[in-house]
């Protein structure tokens, strides 16, 4: 890091590189619940609900998003869920796997079968990590 950095860009520019971009998926339609089945076959599988609304939330949504370090060729796919926008998916997601309902909320699906779902605080990177 030259001077020039050091003079003209913020600790959050010159960290900004190092940052992994979390690769969300968007989760728009009820159908794609049963693509998400499929793909839970061959690899583990996040459905990450969201409230746009609760501060909480956006916390918790911003404290993965910083720590996610995954790399890109990491067979994980990632959903998330706006659940302003689509709350009968997530009535249909706590149907279907049998997970009550919260928000924030992670879920993790591998071989169709939920084997983790936490809420809050409990969300973190690592979870996802115990199931690769």
């Amino acid at each position: 890091m030259g001077l020039f950095d050091k003079v003209f860009k913020s600790e959050r520019d010159i960290v900004k590189k190092e940052i992994v971009e979390v690769p969300w998926h968007a989760l728009t339609e009820e159908k794609q619940l049963e693509e998400i089945e499929k793909e839970s076959d061959s690899q583990p599988v996040v459905i990450f609900k969201h409230s746009t609304r609760c501060g909480i939330s956006r916390m918790v949504l911003n404290n993965f998003e910083r720590s996610y370090d995954l790399p890109k060729d990491e067979e994980v796919k990632l959903y998330f869920l706006d659940l302003l926008a689509n709350r009968n998916i997530s009535n249909a997601v706590a149907s279907r796997f049998g997970v009550r309902h919260e928000s924030p909320q992670m879920i993790i699906l591998k071989n169709r079968e939920v084997v983790h779902h936490s809420s809050h605080q409990s969300i973190e990177v690592q979870n996802i990590k115990d199931q690769l």
